[in-house]
């Protein structure tokens, strides 16, 4: 078996839309299993393991009470080597009261809490533990339906094999926060900022005039030197590892120029080294 992926998070952060992604990337997914079978259920798949390669689970506060059982299990599955990996789907408390009330969608403690609110507290408390064993946090909140698509194909989208890494280059704007995905981070707010140019202020990092007028200062240059350098002297390490995805994330202040021109940059370097490099620019287009 290639992936054994659990789905869990809070509700709303888009963990449906993570499980119908992988089912469309071909994995076998189930949706709220009950956590106790979650080692039978497994067992089975092994001893299926040359029609099912790939499976995932959405595990969440729907389970009750048995919620507190997930930890051990999972803990369990590492131990015995199973190629587990735990993605916990994350969000801001104002965008998920937002998105209830768009599909006007109860949450699933509604019954038990006085209000969204509480729900929403009380649900983050009860999944503290499982947060912090999870292999990567996803954080939905400036995601867009399509965006969070392509980060999860990128990152699932073709089995893994030995040598394989699949790379998501991010920029973003450190006024907006820093993602919670991200596995490498680098702050360039220290680089010349187009924002203070008259004529570049309306361009993005995508334009040529502001990428020109970056490298009309050394300091771009010898910094982008380095980087570079330092992916290419980490990647074969993480491989060596076994990771399977990697995201490295650039930011600057508003996530408009700077960050924008390396990280396209950063994407080209990796391309020309047949690596698989998704550039993606999360606050791009906001005020």
């Amino acid at each position: 078996m290639e992936r054994f992926v659990i789905i869990t998070g809070l509700s709303g952060s888009g963990k449906t839309l993570a499980a119908n992604c992988l089912e469309d990337l071909g994995y076998y997914c189930v949706d709220n299993l009950p956590v106790q079978l979650i080692p039978p259920f497994y067992d089975l798949i092994q001893r299926n393991a040359d029609t099912i390669r790939r499976a995932a689970l959405v595990i969440d506060i729907r389970g009750g009470e048995f919620l507190k059982l997930l930890p051990e299990i999972v803990r369990n599955l590492r131990t015995s080597a199973a190629p587990v990996e735990m993605l916990f789907f994350d969000c801001d408390d104002d965008t998920l009261k937002r998105r209830f009330s768009e599909t006007r969608r109860p949450h699933p403690m509604a019954e038990t809490t006085p209000s969204l609110e509480t729900a929403i507290v009380t649900e983050r408390r009860r999944l503290r533990e499982i947060r912090d064993l999870a292999d990567r946090l996803i954080d939905t909140s400036r995601l867009t339906a399509h965006e969070l698509r392509a980060f999860l194909k990128s990152s699932f989208g073709t089995p893994h094999e030995a040598g394989e890494l699949n790379v998501n280059v991010l920029s973003f704007g450190f006024k907006y926060g820093v993602p919670a995905e991200a596995d490498l981070v680098f702050d360039v707010r220290f680089l010349p900022n187009p924002h203070f140019v008259d004529d570049l202020r309306g361009k993005t990092g995508r334009d040529d005039a502001v990428r020109e007028f970056l490298h009309r200062h050394a300091i771009t240059s010898e910094f982008q030197q380095r980087l570079h350098a330092l992916i290419d002297f980490l990647i074969p390490r993480y491989v060596q590892e076994g990771k399977s995805y990697l995201t490295i994330a650039l930011g600057c202040t508003g996530g408009k120029h700077r960050s924008v021109a390396l990280a396209e940059e950063l994407g080209q370097h990796l391309s020309a080294q047949s690596l698989e490099a998704v550039v993606h620019h999360r606050d791009l287009g906001k005020e």
